[in-house]
């Protein structure tokens, strides 16, 4: 059971409660969204943030711009219905998770609408679905933990990059639960986690998550990793995903195609954790994964001091593509494939 709950709707506010990730490790402290322009805000400054959080949050904010435009007006549009779904689609352009959870909203409201539904109704359909949606992800990423424990020995010690754990899903995790199914099945690991510049979610996030969940955890910079591996202080990395193309080329988090480089040259398995819902198959290969660029004050500062010159150019992309052939295999919740066996999880 979490110590904490990422997201989470409360039925009798009407609202969607979450728990703000920008403010850890050193305050716990939730916002509650009563609006889509609030539900849209906090996807674009990572108040909640990792690929399956942020389809769920969307799907919660697709039911909260029904419901506001319900409060003011007799009747909803499918004009109105689908601008609600738009201004959701412009938050950020990587995790495929979030135009998933946007479609399958879109279809439900499309043919309640279609049946002339519209109001209380319309929104409870909506709702359903959202719930829906919840409750799928969390079955997911247990069931997709049970799978990633066949390649995790005992002892192992695990390298990381970023945050894919609960505060990243619904409840569960990607990357952080196989490690917390691992060590529930007694298998007694040991993780390191990079830091992940600019924004520290691994120094920040992972270590936090994985103190609470009583999981050895060993913070590092991120330019250690390739020295910890020729140390032989790692046995493998797994790492999540926000996007993956059709053959396996994986989009995570800046700085996981660097990880993947060094594991390969010395010779470690590396693994990404992902529900199938982050797999598109409408892309042949990772060239088309868009790659989301951030403020470049994310890098010129550390947290809230200035690092660097306020004039000077910063290049600043959120995501980097890992190529299918660094990774030895894809961890889901319908099995673990290599990247060439993938088109069976579809």
């Amino acid at each position: 059971m979490n110590t904490f709950q990422t997201l989470t709707w409360l039925r009798e506010k009407k609202t969607l409660r979450l728990l703000d990730q920008r403010l850890l490790p050193t305050a716990e402290l939730f916002i509650e969204c009563r609006t889509l322009q609030q539900v849209a805000e906090a996807i674009k400054t990572l108040t909640v943030r990792g690929a399956p959080a942020i389809g769920v949050a969307a799907a919660y904010g697709v039911v909260l711009g029904v419901q506001e435009i319900v409060e003011t007006e007799e009747r909803i549009t499918t004009q109105k219905f689908t601008a609600v779904i738009d201004e959701l689609a412009a938050t950020r352009p990587t995790a495929v998770n979030l135009f998933w959870a946007l479609e399958r909203m879109k279809k439900i409201g499309e043919a309640g609408l279609g049946k002339g539904f519209t109001g209380d109704l319309l929104r409870d359909l909506l709702l359903a679905e959202a719930d829906l949606i919840y409750a799928e992800d969390d079955r997911a990423h247990r069931r997709l933990g049970k799978f990633g424990i066949q390649l995790i020995p005992a002892g192992a010690r695990i390298l990381t990059h970023c945050n894919a754990g609960a505060l990243a899903c619904a409840e569960y995790g990607t990357a952080l639960g196989v490690m917390r199914a691992a060590q529930a099945a007694g298998k007694d690991i040991k993780v390191y986690a990079d830091e992940t510049r600019p924004l520290l979610q691994g120094a920040r996030l992972t270590t936090w998550e994985l103190l609470k969940e009583e999981i050895p955890v060993t913070l590092i910079c991120d330019n250690m990793a390739a020295h910890c591996m020729a140390k032989g202080m790692i046995d493998l990395i797994i790492v999540g995903a926000d996007r993956i193309a059709a053959n396996g080329d994986t989009a995570n988090k800046i700085g996981t195609y660097g990880v993947a480089l060094a594991a390969k040259a010395h010779k470690l398995p590396f693994y990404v954790a992902a529900p199938t819902a982050t797999i598109d198959f409408s892309l042949a290969d990772g060239s088309g994964i868009p790659i989301e660029e951030r403020d470049p004050d994310e890098v010129r500062f550390f947290g809230e001091k200035r690092t660097a010159p306020a004039k000077v150019a910063v290049y600043n992309p959120a995501f980097d593509v890992t190529p299918a052939t660094l990774i030895s295999a894809i961890i889901t919740e319908k099995g673990i494939f290599t990247p060439d066996q993938l088109s069976r999880a579809s």
